[in-house]
């Protein structure tokens, strides 16, 4: 069914996060690259981080929320790749003068109007993915735009600022969480659109052509975690709920509209609340009810007690029949009351009235003296959780502090994306997380850093460009996404013809990724190889079948084949193009292997000498 998501108040904004691809890192000389995997760290630092109050005064309720967690961090170190300023034992260095280059040309490609003094602020940051407790960023352009398929989308800011650690495992309440210093402090652009997005379709769509605008920069990096798009979602009646860490831009249109439906259903949720008289649960409610459990087969609570822990029960007014309601697929409101009470105190999960309580081996009888003891009624629901006393009490407080959310409707939140759906992560930061960064003084722009900041040719132009060269319509959009645009530009440049550009394409595009899928290391095949290899083809000094067993030689050899050494080891593999007495030749041993037809003849010689026979030059030969 379509959905008019105009009718529904629909509200979408994107914040693209671009690591940049610099020789060092934002605020230090540390190299600018994450560790390869399976290097081993040289070192680790513990901390626990608190939450301080930011320029107004006030401590932020997202930072208060995760200090609440009571979590201990430890810190993996890379010798080239952290130090004394990601550790926070070091005041920052000098801003990376490329990094914010790369940020006003992004300025120049989106309209946007510069700052003429840039500020570095702090951005208070307790879920441990920064040493110091807060992310370093600085406010570098606005008022910018983007030109999409459904009209103007506003870019009211764009910012440069630090990388956060890369997660290494944990995350519960409580609990140790590792991360990787490597990460932290490489430069990050951040390009926030205005709320005029229209629906999912729409999301992906400026993503992706900001993305593409920011790859033909050619000063990013590229691969898995390089980007990443936080979301800013509402409808009528809701509240502004911000998703973090959407990657995958094929699950992105789904993802926002799965947003905008749980929305919907919680409003749904409210009325029927509303409609009902029911009346808000709070955390007088909670009751230790492991008695009622003292003899259950119910695996789970049996454990449980049996470690000394105890059950706690909470009545949920009202919310009969609600609790198994879906908000998004998968996804019911007795899994969003679990997400937040696990995000709050590390449990493992609950057990609600809204769910088949006999699959869980919890009996008829069990349930009845549970309700009874919960003085719950025919419109009343129920959650119970097993765990340590006090986080289970806690956990069941954090259910009721869930359920008299409902009767708001959508609380303001931050979600984190999980495939295509949304997950609670914790309260909505404010204004109270930001405070200048006094170690860094303030950053004048001045006419000369402008001007070296040249914005490329556009997307449009450089597709034109690409059709002039014989690329075609698919073959133009893939280079114009591909990592290797300006290596095939290089390489099409060195080699001219009509059809040459259009057979590099070819051959960085599909020919070297097919060879990475058979196992083939194409990574030690440098631009001068690939260089050689084409010049030796457009020569006409190898077929094209022979092209990819030639690269796939080079990458085999010993060591990395020097430029003069190609020619050699097409000798040894046998590679070189046929000429017309080679062509012959080989006709004439076909036909002497019993070949009768022409069609049997070309099988034959193809058969047998497939990298060196030219298949057209063979059939001039054969008519």
């Amino acid at each position: 069914m379509q959905v008019d998501y105009g009718k529904l108040g629909f509200k979408c904004g994107i914040e693209i996060h671009q690591r940049l691809a610099t020789a060092k890192k934002l605020f230090c000389d540390c190299r600018a690259d994450p560790a390869p995997p399976g290097e081993e760290p040289s070192g680790t630092i513990r901390r626990r981080l608190r939450a301080v109050a930011g320029e107004l005064g006030k401590v932020d309720p997202a930072a208060a929320f995760e200090q609440a967690r009571g979590r201990e961090f430890v810190y993996q170190s890379f010798s080239d790749r952290s130090c004394e300023v990601e550790r926070d034992e070091e005041p920052p260095h000098q801003l990376n003068p490329e990094a914010l280059e790369t940020a006003l040309v992004a300025a120049k490609m989106l309209g946007a109007t510069v700052l003429d003094e840039l500020q570095v602020m702090r951005k208070t940051v307790v879920d441990g993915s920064a040493v110091s407790g807060f992310q370093r960023t600085l406010l570098a352009a606005v008022n910018g735009s983007l030109e999409t398929s459904r009209g103007r989308v506003g870019i009211p800011t764009i910012c440069l600022e630090e990388e956060s650690s890369g997660i290494v495992e944990g995350g519960g309440a409580g609990g140790e969480v590792t991360y990787r210093l490597d990460r932290q402090g490489i430069p990050l652009l951040e390009i926030a659109t205005d709320a005029s997005i229209k629906d999912g379709a729409h999301a992906r769509e400026a993503a992706e052509k900001i993305g593409l605008m920011l790859r033909n920069t050619g000063r990013v990096q590229r691969g898995i975690g390089t980007i990443r798009q936080d979301l800013n979602v509402s409808v009528r009646g809701g509240a502004r709920v911000e998703v973090k860490g959407a990657q995958e831009l094929s699950a992105l249109a789904e993802l926002v509209e799965n947003e905008a439906r749980r929305q919907l259903a919680l409003i749904e949720v409210k009325h029927e609340l509303e409609k009902r008289g029911a009346k808000q649960p709070n955390a007088e409610g909670v009751l230790n009810v492991s008695k009622t459990f003292s003899a259950t087969k119910c695996g789970i609570l049996k454990k449980a007690l049996e470690k000394k822990h105890s059950v706690a029960g909470l009545r949920l007014p009202g919310f009969a029949g609600l609790l198994e309601k879906e908000l998004m697929p998968n996804h019911r409101l007795g899994t969003e009351f679990s997400h937040f009470a696990r995000a709050r105190t590390g449990i493992g999960g609950l057990i609600h009235s809204g769910e088949d309580t006999a699959k869980y081996g919890i009996s008829v009888e069990e349930r009845k003296a549970l309700e009874n003891e919960l003085n719950c009624g025919k419109e009343d629901a129920w959650a119970v959780v097993a765990d340590a006393p006090e986080k289970a009490r806690q956990a069941a407080e954090a259910v009721a502090e869930r359920a008299a959310q409902c009767f708001a409707g959508v609380p303001g939140e931050t979600r984190k994306a999980d495939g295509v759906r949304t997950v609670y992560m914790r309260p909505l930061p404010g204004a109270e997380r930001m405070y200048p960064e006094t170690d860094v003084p303030p950053i004048p722009v001045t006419a000369e850093m402008l001007a070296r900041a040249k914005a490329p040719e556009g997307i449009e132009e450089k597709k034109r460009k690409y059709l002039g060269m014989g690329l075609n319509e698919v073959l133009a959009d893939k280079m114009l996404a591909a990592p290797e645009a300006q290596l095939f530009e290089r390489l099409a440049q060195a080699h001219e013809g009509a059809a040459e550009p259009a057979f590099v394409a070819v051959t960085l595009l599909e020919t070297m990724k097919s060879l990475r899928r058979d196992g083939v290391a194409v990574e030690r095949v440098g631009e001068k190889q690939l260089a050689e290899i084409l010049g030796l083809y457009s020569k006409g000094a190898v077929t094209r079948a022979a092209v990819p067993e030639l690269i796939a030689a080079v990458a085999g050899a010993p060591a990395p084949a020097a430029v003069e050494k190609i020619g050699k080891i097409m000798e040894e593999k046998k590679l070189a193009k046929f000429g017309a007495r080679e062509l012959r030749q080989a006709v004439e041993e076909a036909k002497k292997k019993g070949a009768k037809t022409a069609d049997g003849v070309f099988a034959e010689v193809m058969r047998r000498h497939r990298f060196n026979a030219d298949a057209r030059e063979l059939k001039k030969i054969l008519e």
